[in-house]
């Protein structure tokens, strides 16, 4: 009787192991604990600035777990006036170092505002040829460094990062009309297609994923009316958009995470 409970228990015991592997298996794409962890890293695109709304970051968080069926957090570390120097040093930060090395997916946005110092000489139509050259020198170079900083970060685990492009470096819609030479309007768009370039090159020399939001944007019948009132940021429209292109480019499922000690 008793050798018939051990082996009764036994098998139990073989039952439920069997079930948490097979579990495991159906949930690959989930981090230790069963989750998805975002972090999303860039400038005031990335945290919200003049939109009142829900950022994309936490908007893609909610579409990917209503697609995943997995529980989604999502940490959002944008800074508005960031650029791609800024952003090498906050990488260098603890806190954000332990987010980025906790997350399997991250989400990048930065360029836009390497180009800060060029804003009345492109925007006036006075910026031709190489007046931006060191500029997109060193973004270049950032972001190759970005990338390479995420990986270390993750220490060879499996890792989506999705990178954006910009619908424009400096405003656009109604508000560019108004403020930007027709010149000025054309070289605007000329920086943010060189800059778009930039970034999906770095994206695939770094094994990540680039994410067009120009076309979306510039597609859209009226441009305004995905904008926040200063023509510089997405509003809650644009956020939206932003999340749904994201949320296109991932692959489905994700890769598969190692668990922690295994």
């Amino acid at each position: 009787m008793i050798e018939n409970l051990r082996r009764l228990a036994a098998g139990l015991l073989v039952v439920a192991l069997l079930s948490v592997i097979s579990g495991a298996d159906t949930v690959g794409e989930m981090r230790t604990g069963g989750d998805v962890r975002v972090v999303a890293l860039g400038d005031s695109v990335t945290s919200g600035s003049n939109c009142d709304c829900t950022p994309f970051p936490q908007l893609y968080g909610d579409l990917l777990e209503d697609r995943s069926g997995a529980a989604v957090t999502v940490d959002n570390l944008g800074v508005g006036g960031l650029d791609s120097t800024g952003l090498l040093q906050q990488l260098g930060q603890r806190g954000v170092a332990q987010a980025v090395g906790a997350a399997n997916v991250v989400l990048l946005t930065i360029g836009a505002n390497d180009f800060g110092d060029r804003h009345d000489d492109v925007t006036s139509g006075q910026c031709a040829g190489d007046c931006v050259a060191d500029e997109f020198e060193r973004l270049t170079a950032n972001l190759g460094r970005i990338l390479s900083r995420v990986r270390t970060l993750r220490a060879g685990r499996p890792t989506t990062v999705l990178m954006t492009g910009y619908w424009n470096v400096f405003k656009d819609g109604e508000v560019a009309e108004r403020q930007y030479t027709p010149g000025g309007r054309i070289a605007s768009d000329q920086l943010t297609v060189r800059t778009n370039a930039a970034i999906a090159a770095a994206a695939r020399a770094g094994d990540a994923t680039y994410a067009d939001i120009y076309t979306p944007f510039e597609d859209n019948p009226d441009v305004t009316a995905l904008l926040a009132s200063d023509g510089d940021h997405p509003d809650a429209t644009g956020h939206a958009l932003i999340a749904r292109v994201l949320l296109a480019a991932t692959p489905n499922p994700l890769p598969a995470s190692p668990r922690q000690g295994g």
